[in-house]
This record gives C-alpha cells, structure tokens and sequence, in this order.
C-alpha cells in the first residue's frame, strides 16, 4: 500500500535534504527512499544550469504522474525547488535570446512545482552571472522579475531568494531592497546563512542582525557550511558558520523549513554515510535550539 505523504506535525521544524547530495544517477525511488532513511522529512529538487537537469522542465504529463507516485509510493515528498538554471540564463540578461530563455525557464519550472505540489521555488539572487552586471541588467531583472511574480501568483508558488556569493544579492538586506519594490506576498527570502556567514565578514554585520531585516518574508533557509572565502564543499561543523545563533533568530522570525545544502563529490565515495552524519549534525543544531 503506498505510504501517505503526511509529514509529523509534531515536529517543531522539518528538514530538508539537497538533491545533489547524492549521485546524480541513482532513480528518484533510490533518492527519495535514501531521503527517509539519512533522517530528512523531504527531498529539495535541482534544476540547475546543466542541459541534464533544464530538460527536467520539459518532462511529459507521464513523467511528472510517475514522480508523483513515486513519491506516494515512498512517503517522502519533493517539497522545495533549487532553481539556479538562472546562473546560465539569467532574468537580467541583455541578450534576447538569453532574456526569453530565462523567462521560460521561469514558466516552466513554476508549471513543473505545481505540477509536482512544490510549494517554494528558491530562486538564485544574481541579475547577470558569467557577465558584468549594471544599472541596465539590474533594470533588465526587475523587469523580469515581475513577470516571473505574475506566473507564481497563477500558480500559487512562492519565490524565495538565495543570498548568494556575488555583491548583488549576498545579504538579507539586499534581498529586500527587491522584496519590497515587488510587493507582492509570492515573493520573499529563502536565504543560505553559509553564505551570510561570508557576507558577515566582508560587511562587519551579524548575520543575526542581517537575517531581521526579512522579517515578515522569510520563507525558509538553506544551512550550508562555509569558510571565510569557500562557498562550497565545506564539511559540516568545519567551517564557521554559527548554527545555534542563526537558528535561534530564524526560529524567533517564524522560519519552521530548513534544508541541508551539501554535495556528493568523486572525493568522498561513500556518500550514504556523509548524508546520515550532515543529517545527524544539523538536527543537533535544530534541536539545541527548537527544544530550549
């Protein structure tokens, strides 16, 4: 009999688990039932710059009613989207053949979360990436952006930004400034507090004090590790990145879904075991800090 997607409600958070922190060619069946048995409640889907996982948009009515049975089958739902297919096609792109593809990556992976009931879209906080940014692409992304707002809203999906690593959105407050010039409750903050734990550095302000700057729009967080300069790769627990302070001001904002952001690598084959330590660590953090 399939397991019903039912998460416990009374858990005080529920934590989520990256996709790319497995192979990437196991089946959805293999990383769903993984999921579960590391100690996460859902698995976060990627959609990243890769033709491999941009063709994911352009899966069939068939192969979305597959993963949706998949996921009943396994009791464990696909609950969030990573979506850093922007990172190529970017929403502040000058060229128009790259501006319309950013669009219909939009479209589409919003068509693709409703169809599969993701709720929450992390949408990655560059106007351009592998090009100099300028007043003319940050006018290019708002515009954008507020095309992309409107198809969430038909939807009923939520866009969240990540604070990302590059100047033009690597803080909390950042992230606002385009929040609230959209002003619409289909967008908010979805921010990476390893990431902040850099930006901290660079700016001398507590993530803490950052983090408050989005209260009201702060859908989730990404709980990444990070070292001052190393983005990614970061084992958890060896870098700097302070989980209890974080959590206590993300706990006191309302911030209730939290992720796992780490990544299988060649270099560390045995990755079921790196998954259940990630899961293990995190949820002490969580716990030190939703059980006080």
């Amino acid at each position: 009999m399939d397991q019903e997607l039912i998460m416990d409600r009374n858990k005080p958070y529920l934590l989520g688990m990256y996709e790319k922190s497995m192979p990437a060619d196991l089946s959805w069946k293999e990383k769903l039932e993984n999921c579960r048995a590391f100690g996460f409640d859902w698995l976060e889907i990627s959609i990243d710059e890769t033709e491999a996982k941009l063709s994911r948009l352009d899966w069939t009515p068939g192969e979305r009613q597959a993963l949706i049975k998949t996921m009943q089958a396994c009791g464990v739902p696909i609950s969030t989207m990573c979506l850093s297919g922007h990172r190529k096609y970017p929403l502040g792109s000058l060229n128009p053949k790259g501006h319309r593809r950013s669009l219909e990556i939009m479209a589409k992976a919003i068509d693709l979360a409703s169809d599969l009931g993701i709720r929450l879209i992390q949408l990655a906080g560059y106007d351009v990436y592998y090009e100099e940014g300028s007043d003319q692409t940050r006018r290019e992304f708002i515009r954008n952006l507020r095309t992309a707002v409107g198809m969430a809203a038909k939807k009923g999906v939520i866009l969240g930004f990540e604070t990302m690593e590059t100047p033009f959105m690597d803080t909390v407050e950042k992230a606002m400034d385009y929040v609230q010039l959209i002003d619409s409750p289909y967008l908010g903050i979805y921010p990476d507090i390893g990431n902040l734990t850099n930006a901290s550095q660079l700016y001398h302000v507590p993530v803490p004090k950052d983090i408050e700057k989005g209260k009201g729009h702060l859908f989730a967080a990404h709980l990444k590790e990070t070292r001052p300069g190393v983005y990614r790769e970061v084992p958890f627990g060896t870098g700097h990145t302070n989980y209890p302070e974080d959590l206590r001001k993300l706990k006191e904002l309302g911030v209730r879904m939290f992720t796992g952001e780490f990544w299988h690598t060649a270099q560390n084959p045995d990755y079921p075991e790196i998954c259940r330590q990630a899961a293990c660590f995190l949820r002490c953090q969580l716990d030190e800090v939703f059980h006080d």
